[in-house]
């Protein structure tokens, strides 16, 4: 849970980059730190890393929007 705050910010670039399968891959990874960083919310113990909840939700989305559009040219 640290390292997602520590974590560099993906890049758009770097996104476009990756294949379908590192894309999911990175993907699902993200989406279980998150759900880890709520629990840690919900339970009033996530102290320094509360701004990266909103930078993980925005990657997960900038993911998802590039999956899409790669589904809509197939």
């Amino acid at each position: 849970i640290e390292e997602a705050s520590r974590m560099a910010r993906l890049k758009l670039k770097t996104l476009r980059e990756m294949n379908d399968q590192d894309l999911s891959d990175k993907l699902a990874e993200l989406k279980t730190d998150l759900g880890k960083l709520q629990l840690e919310k919900s339970k009033g113990t996530l102290k320094k890393q509360t701004g990266s909840i909103r930078w993980l939700r925005r990657d997960i989305a900038r993911m998802n929007t590039i999956m899409n559009e790669r589904k809509r040219q197939k």
